[in-house]
């Protein structure tokens, strides 16, 4: 069994930095894309960020320039440096693998629980 483990979540005044992390963990072999989604109240789920095996990333365009994904393949987990936080950004934010690849299967879809980010002052 695979799961992804967020942490990194809080409260922050607008202007304010935040760093995300989400480890993926059961005996991995690679994951190709990892990325960021948030959800705000009300509001569809949507992309923030995504990572490739590789290092190429993709970025909302709400968030270039002030948001940036970084992973570290060696220890499966996932990162969301996030800068220069607005009010709008206030969202659950989750993790999100595609595929795992594992000694026992091949994953497809799996989401972190969700963290909470709150930009207000």
């Amino acid at each position: 069994q695979v799961q992804l483990v967020e942490s990194g979540g809080g409260l922050v005044q607008p202007g304010g930095s935040l760093r995300l992390s989400c480890a993926a963990s059961g005996s991995i072999v690679s994951i190709n894309d990892m990325g960021w989604y948030r959800q705000a109240p009300g509001k569809q789920r949507e992309l923030v960020a995504v990572i490739n095996e590789g290092g190429n990333t993709h970025y909302a365009n709400s968030v270039k320039g002030r948001f940036t994904i970084s992973r570290d393949n060696a220890k499966n987990t996932v990162y969301l440096q996030m800068n220069s936080l607005k009010p709008e950004d206030t969202a659950v934010y989750y993790c999100n693998a595609d595929p795992i690849v594992t000694t026992f299967g091949r994953y497809l879809g799996v989401w972190g629980q969700g963290t909470l980010v709150t930009v207000s002052s």
